[in-house]
């Protein structure tokens, strides 16, 4: 496979016409040669930061986690500092002026990450270790390689935010630290905003810009985040699907009953929310919940050509992911992260295992996340689904029910909304959307265009600062990002530098 090499450094720079080829690329040399000679140091750096536990809730940890960016960023004469609003998690500012610059570019990244179990980790996530593979093909921890010797580009770190979202990060550091050592200069205004709440859904991201917007304000807002394409070539995404979230409760007896005594009697509420979960979706995976999909906008012949000449992963993806079968066969995966979905993150009810009990469970609990595309309304959506649950019989309420209120109705369900934002989509035609192509296939050949992503990223940038927003992600598709053994290929990282 022809070697990549990424261009956060060459999108730092912007001194690329548009014959460059990636070989002849003196900033992408530049950076290769420096991360060469550097990579213990690099990786050393970037440890010190993952150990650094991150989970959005931890407020103290989120704001070392802050505090130490800001310092990583000074160091390097970047003017860094920590901005927020009353209630928010800070986000990490930092600014390179260019003297006759005529363009901005805001860099965006997160340092938040998702909740964890230690106990479902091979080793603790906050204690990074190196791999000589991926755990489930039997890599082992192996010593960090000394100073001045390389590692091996197939090693992984593994650790918590080790590829979402600390790597990006880390990569745009480093290159700063390539641009200085080879005497480039930037012919744009740079400006970085690392955020520590986006794992929650973002809730303050809109009022921090809001209320600085001349501070973060610019021409594009480059979102490093995500991985890269499954072939592990190079993607330029154009938009993030949004998202609404739920909690779904609900209600059996008022505590457990035993299952000899009072079954065929009680209802079981973890039967309920199994059927009232299969009522929302038929068996390929279109979501039966009425006007579901209204309001949709349709992609354009540009978005569609994207789509048509995205390399087919379906197969070895089937192949990797030990799956026998696809929703919404034989649509490709390329085709379907372009409409809306609909996902049970997970469901509780009582005990299961060798911990289970003989039992009629009090409560059944799903989380849902509903992925919506350009034209639906995240708030919209819920009520949607709200309406739906409505329709299977239920008695629908916010917060706990009474005793009253679940002795007068036979079926009872609590709906809490957890987060809620929108998709958006920037047009890949635009002279921006050209410019930033141009400049990431200098470095790294043709790339894949994707008119916008499965997973979701803020729209507070497009929506309060009216700013066209391009994502460039760095890390590898097979990362564990929001799951345990999160991890992160090493070589992803060196072309994440350049």
């Amino acid at each position: 496979m022809k070697r990549l090499v990424l261009s956060l450094l060459n999108l730092l720079v912007i001194v690329v016409p548009a014959d460059t080829v990636a070989q002849t690329n003196p900033s992408v040399h530049a950076a290769r040669q420096w991360r060469m000679q550097h990579e213990r140091a690099i990786v050393d750096e970037f440890t010190a930061l993952l150990r650094v536990p991150n989970v959005t809730r931890d407020r103290e940890n989120i704001l070392s986690n802050a505090e130490l960016i800001s310092k990583m960023m000074q160091q390097r004469g970047v003017a860094a500092r920590l901005v927020s609003v009353p209630g928010a998690d800070p986000v990490v500012f930092g600014e390179i002026q260019t003297p006759g610059a005529s363009r901005t570019i805001v860099f965006y990244a997160h340092y938040d990450g998702q909740p964890l179990d230690p106990k479902e980790w091979a080793t603790p996530p906050f204690d990074p270790v190196l791999r000589e593979r991926r755990l489930d093909e039997g890599g082992r921890v192996v010593p960090f390689p000394p100073a001045g010797r390389s590692f091996d580009p197939e090693s992984r770190l593994y650790a918590r935010s080790v590829a979402d979202d600390k790597a990006p990060i880390m990569a745009m550091l480093s290159a700063l630290d390539a641009i200085r050592a080879a005497g480039l200069k930037t012919r744009s205004n740079i400006k970085f905003a690392f955020e520590g709440e986006e794992e929650a859904g973002s809730p303050n991201l809109e009022r921090i810009l809001a209320a600085n917007k001349a501070l973060f304000s610019g021409d594009v807002v480059l979102m490093c985040d995500g991985p890269l394409y499954q072939t592990r070539q190079q993607s330029v995404t154009f938009g993030a699907r949004g998202v609404s979230v739920v909690d779904l409760t609900v209600y059996g007896p008022r505590t457990e009953l035993h299952s000899g005594h009072y079954g065929n009697w009680a209802p079981n509420p973890a039967m309920m929310l199994a059927r009232l979960l299969a009522s929302m979706k038929d068996e390929v995976g279109h979501i039966l919940i009425d006007r579901f999909y209204d309001g949709i906008e349709p992609l354009g012949p540009v978005e569609k050509l994207a789509i048509a000449e995205s390399p087919d992963v379906d197969g070895e993806l089937m192949r990797q992911f030990w799956l026998g079968a696809t929703d919404g066969s034989p649509r490709k995966l390329a085709e379907l992260i372009d409409e809306p979905s609909l996902n049970v993150r997970g469901m509780a009810s009582s005990r299961i295992g060798a911990e289970a009990s003989n039992v009629i469970p009090a409560s059944a609990t799903a989380t849902i996340d509903m992925r919506l595309v350009k034209g639906m309304d995240a708030r919209q959506t819920v009520d949607r689904l709200v309406a739906h649950v409505r329709k299977q019989g239920f008695f629908v309420v916010e917060s706990e029910p009474s005793a009253e209120i679940r002795q007068d109705h036979a079926k009872v369900a609590m709906v809490v909304q957890r987060s809620a934002q929108n998709a958006y989509r920037t047009p890949i035609d635009l002279p921006i959307s050209r410019d930033v192509i141009r400049a990431v296939e200098s470095a790294r050949g043709i790339a894949v265009k994707i008119p916008s992503s499965g997973g979701s990223l803020p729209d507070a940038f497009v929506r309060t600062l009216n700013m066209p927003s391009i994502t460039i992600p760095i890390v590898n598709h097979d990362n564990n990002q929001h799951s345990f053994n999160e991890n992160l290929r090493i070589q992803n990282l060196w072309d994440g530098i350049g």
